[in-house]
């Protein structure tokens, strides 16, 4: 089964993304975000299929406007172009997504290469929505399509001409529903299984350019690297920020400092500071240049 084929019987859809969280429509009218609460208005699409391409969608929002891949940039110092709701006056292929079987799931890929993507992380990047090619976090690009409800059979689109081996699937009855799910592991088969001693446990917060707060929020993850380099990869990763400084804090005084040398040994958790390179935080790590008198 191809992308396409999970949306040729959906009039509207939901998408869930691996965070499990559903793609909305903000009340704004312009802006989308990702939210656990799918029974709401603003987690319904409706599908529409793109006269003469056989593999592109567009999806409405429930305010009347698609969702758009758009040029500008979300936040200063990440990756990811800002993804939208819009109407323009003419159709083009920012409205336009094509939908790429992954297993149960599909990936909806822009005219230009980019993949629809569910952010996580810290805010305000967390809930985000935006669209880039992952390099390291590939299931964030990953949805479940739930068809919310079906398009009446005079007004799915004809499928494209196949192979004679094809054709039997023509007589298999339709489905009422398309309801897919990705297997997940439940609680009952996680807990039985025996827990790797391997790694640390990292816990993170980041920095506020302005006030230099750090939020009381503070994330987690589970790390086996060993080095410093791979820490900060890890990290740029999580947070959607590139380019920062991997800093702890002195139990003594307070400050903060960058991280220059080797992991604690034995596997001891650590809580880190995530510190923006463009930050004014940052440049107080710099030496000062000596004058001449």
């Amino acid at each position: 089964m191809s992308g396409m084929e999970l949306f040729h019987k959906a009039k509207t859809v939901r998408l869930r993304s691996h965070h499990d969280k559903y793609l909305l429509a903000e009340e704004d009218q312009d802006s989308v975000c990702q939210d656990r609460h799918g029974s709401v208005q603003r987690a319904k699409w409706t599908v529409e299929f793109v006269d003469g391409a056989d593999n592109l969608i567009r999806l409405k929002s429930c305010y009347g406007k698609y969702l758009t891949a758009t040029d500008d940039q979300y936040l200063l110092g990440v990756t990811g172009r800002r993804v939208a709701q819009s109407m323009p006056r003419k159709l083009d292929s920012k409205v336009e997504w094509e939908p790429i079987r992954d297993g149960v799931q599909v990936r909806l890929k822009t005219r230009y290469g980019n993949y629809l993507r569910a952010n996580g992380g810290l805010p305000p990047w967390r809930n985000s929505i935006t669209h880039d090619i992952p390099h390291r976090h590939t299931d964030w690009v990953l949805w479940e399509v739930d068809v919310v409800e079906l398009r009446p059979k005079e007004f799915e689109p004809k499928p494209p001409v196949t192979a004679r081996s094809d054709s039997i699937s023509e007589s298999e009855p339709s489905s009422p529903t398309i309801h897919l799910r990705s297997p997940r592991v439940s609680g009952h088969e996680s807990s039985s299984s025996p827990m790797k001693s391997e790694g640390r446990i990292i816990y993170y917060s980041v920095v506020d350019d302005d006030e230099k707060y750090e939020g009381r929020d503070h994330p987690s993850f589970h790390f086996k690297g060993h080095g410093l380099e791979e820490l900060t990869e890890k990290l740029e990763e999580e947070t959607g920020l590139v380019d920062i400084i991997v800093c702890s804090r002195n139990p003594f005084n307070g400050k903060l400092y960058p991280l220059r040398l080797a992991l604690p040994p034995n596997n001891a958790n650590m809580h880190i500071v995530v510190v923006p390179s463009s930050s004014k935080v940052a440049r107080d790590f710099a030496p000062e240049i000596p004058t001449s008198t």
